[in-house]
């Protein structure tokens, strides 16, 4: 049986932590800031974990399971 392959943009774009949450970057940081407040785009820089659920199936996809 083959390898299991890593899909590449679900690795660009989420890391595993060492407890085994998955955290990503925030949505809606980029481009069009000025209308949004100060404390929003703080808020933006943090990073945010998923749930337990879709961090099962992230794992999956990273083969990490």
């Amino acid at each position: 049986m083959s390898k299991q392959k890593t899909k590449k943009i679900v690795a660009k774009r989420l890391k595993i932590t060492k407890s085994g949450k998955a955290i990503h970057r925030s949505q809606g940081s980029r481009h069009l800031r000025i209308k949004k407040s100060k404390s929003r785009i703080r808020r933006f820089n943090e990073p945010k974990v998923l749930g337990s659920a879709q961090a099962k199936i992230i794992k999956r996809l990273l083969g990490l399971n």
